[in-house]
């Protein structure tokens, strides 16, 4: 199993694909396929049968899972897709680092 680059909650931006440059917050990390679903990015209709998660099914709108090779971290001082470096801050403890600017980065 791969190390995710990214964590839920960080908000993204995709470089890739049909909603480039659109930006949103990880909602899940699937780490076995290397995969991530972004909230409001690459939405997709479904047809679903009633069920009790959708009581009168239909047609669905949801999103549907991107890689994470497609989408980069955006650094709030930088406002714009990131790189990020691993750093041992003063506490002692590993934090994701805007190569950039070399602010810390944080999921919310």
């Amino acid at each position: 199993m791969m190390k995710a680059p990214v964590k839920k909650g960080d908000t993204v931006v995709v470089m890739t694909g049909k909603d480039k440059g659109k930006r949103g917050r990880i909602i899940e990390v699937m780490l076995k396929k290397a995969k991530v679903k972004v909230e409001k990015v690459n939405i997709v209709k479904r047809h679903m049968k009633p069920s009790a998660k959708y009581r009168q099914g239909g047609i669905i709108e949801k999103e549907a899972p991107l890689d994470w090779s497609n989408v980069m971290l955006v650094c709030s001082r930088c406002n714009r897709g990131v790189r990020i470096r691993h750093k041992i801050n003063v506490d002692g403890k590993k934090v994701r680092v805007c190569v950039k600017c070399g602010e810390e980065i944080s999921a919310k």
